[in-house]
């Protein structure tokens, strides 16, 4: 029998980290590997995202909450460690007596994958935890492909081009449709176009771009993150929400850390964030917007995370509208069941 998760430690591949910022160089221990992405969000002060890889290298980040380039600033992400990374005095990764979370992902492999008609510069990938980055220029032709390595097929992605500013980020998922996308930095329902990813669904070897000037336009530089299902580790979906306080409940097969909705079908909602250092478990409350620069919210235990997923506590039209549908992207701390489990008994 084939084993029921190739993760039996989430917390070897994602794990969020809260830190205080003391305005001077910093040093954020206990994420448990080195990152490849680092996500970092004041939570107590209006601020902007700031979201670091390896692959474009420590010190120049993006904004999930808008449109601009990549920046440099050396006071920034200055470096990753065997444990963690090391923060300069940039205020939005380190500002006096703020609070802050840091959501991180392991990548893995440096060796661009064979196959598809662009050829990253740069990338970091790993079949087992699903997840990838890759830095590519543009052609400005439909149809382009290129090889991720990951060995299944995607299930959410957001590409972001990085040396001009003005565009959104894109978002593809197979709940939305290979024919349309999604804008991180907004909260507008799916755009309309085979032009972003060419109509064409992702395989598990490689992944489909048009000639939108979002994700594929000639001489352009973009960003890819890519990541896949991985069964015990990560789920990527959607559910329809019933308007509830008694909320809809979601099985993941896992114990989240990280929960991301949105809305998928109309205008008007945020990107909510939720994960287990927060808040905590049941009636975690606490909740930031990957698409503002909000402070962090607090109040009224929105949502529980569970042994096997995660089930809302509240009516709230962003997160459990009745009848309307949601898409999802979530991280374990704990799988269900391990490698050498039978499906369906809990070692919990």
């Amino acid at each position: 029998m084939a084993a029921y998760t190739a993760v039996d430690d989430a917390g070897l591949f994602f794990n969020p980290l809260l830190h205080t910022g003391n305005g001077s160089e910093l040093v954020v221990s206990g994420v448990g590997f080195s990152p490849d992405l680092t996500w970092i969000k004041n939570r107590t002060n209006v601020d902007f995202h700031v979201l670091t890889d390896t692959v474009r290298g420590a010190t120049n980040y993006l904004k999930s909450n808008d449109t601009t380039a990549e920046t440099t600033n050396s006071e920034g992400l200055k470096s990753w460690q065997s444990d963690g990374y090391t923060l300069g005095t940039q205020n939005q990764v380190n500002e006096v007596s703020a609070n802050f979370v840091g959501w991180n992902w392991k990548a893995g492999t440096t060796a661009v994958p064979s196959g598809g008609t662009i050829t990253p510069s740069a990338c970091s990938f790993s079949a087992t935890s699903g997840f990838g980055i890759y830095k590519y220029t543009g052609n400005g032709v439909s149809g382009a492909t290129i090889a991720h390595g990951l060995g299944e097929v995607p299930t959410m992605m957001f590409v972001k081009r990085t040396d001009a500013g003005t565009l959104n980020w894109m978002n593809y998922n197979p709940y939305v449709g290979n024919d349309r996308a999604l804008f991180l930095n907004l909260t507008n329902a799916p755009d309309v176009s085979g032009t972003y990813w060419n109509s064409v669904t992702p395989t598990s070897t490689l992944f489909t771009l048009g000639n939108a000037v979002g994700t594929n336009n000639s001489t352009d530089i973009y960003v890819a993150y890519v990541w896949t299902d991985i069964k015990g580790y990560s789920k990527f979906g959607q559910y329809t929400g019933n308007g509830n306080a008694d909320g809809q409940f979601v099985y993941t097969g896992f114990k989240p850390a990280f929960v991301m909705v949105k809305k998928s079908a109309v205008a008007g909602t945020n990107w909510y964030m939720f994960d287990n250092k927060r808040g905590g478990y049941n009636g975690a409350d606490y909740w930031l917007y990957a698409n503002t620069t909000n402070s962090e919210n607090a109040g009224g235990g929105n949502i529980d995370l569970l042994s096997n997923g995660f089930k809302f506590r509240s009516s709230e039209g962003d997160i459990n509208a009745n009848g309307v549908t949601y898409i999802y992207m979530t991280f374990a701390d704990n799988p269900l069941v391990n490698s050498e489990s039978v499906p369906g008994t809990s070692r919990l």
